[in-house]
């Protein structure tokens, strides 16, 4: 499915663009990753943005080794 054109609206793109420049990301990554929160909100009503942020920042720590392990007490 990669490659397929979307219609958005100039204001989105105008915003998306702007948020791009700020993060070092490229246009289409941005929208991805609203995308991707935004999807990941709608599943999980309850959680806040700060948390979804936190949960994939710590899946992506795992995937790369930058854990250890939490001792109580």
């Amino acid at each position: 499915m990669a490659g397929n054109a979307v219609k958005l609206s100039s204001d989105i793109l105008v915003e998306a663009d702007k948020y791009a420049r700020v993060f070092s990301r490229s246009l289409p990554k941005q929208i991805e990753h609203w995308a991707r929160i935004g999807k990941i909100a709608e599943e999980n009503p309850d959680l806040s943005y700060e948390f979804i942020k936190d949960i994939l920042l710590g899946l992506e720590e795992a995937k790369t080794g930058a854990v250890s392990e939490y001792h109580f007490g």
